[in-house]
């Protein structure tokens, strides 16, 4: 697949959305990885990320206060 400047960002998202599942047995690095999307992420995508993590989370309740970091 080749990347451009369409899809580049889109893929970023992925990226995020993988590392935060695969990260997710650990509150801190959850944490810190969702800090890292949070600055590097377009305003669209970071509404889109907290959406999927309400659902990601409903069954991790050691998680649910990272919710906070996406707040407007």
């Amino acid at each position: 697949m080749q990347f451009n400047q369409f899809n580049m960002p889109r893929a970023m998202f992925d990226y995020t959305k993988t590392i935060l599942q695969k990260v997710s047995f650990d509150v801190k690095l959850f944490t810190r990885e969702l800090q890292k999307a949070v600055s590097r992420l377009l305003p669209s995508e970071l509404e889109e990320l907290r959406i999927w993590l309400q659902l990601y989370i409903v069954d991790k309740p050691e998680l649910h206060s990272t919710l906070i970091l996406l707040k407007t």
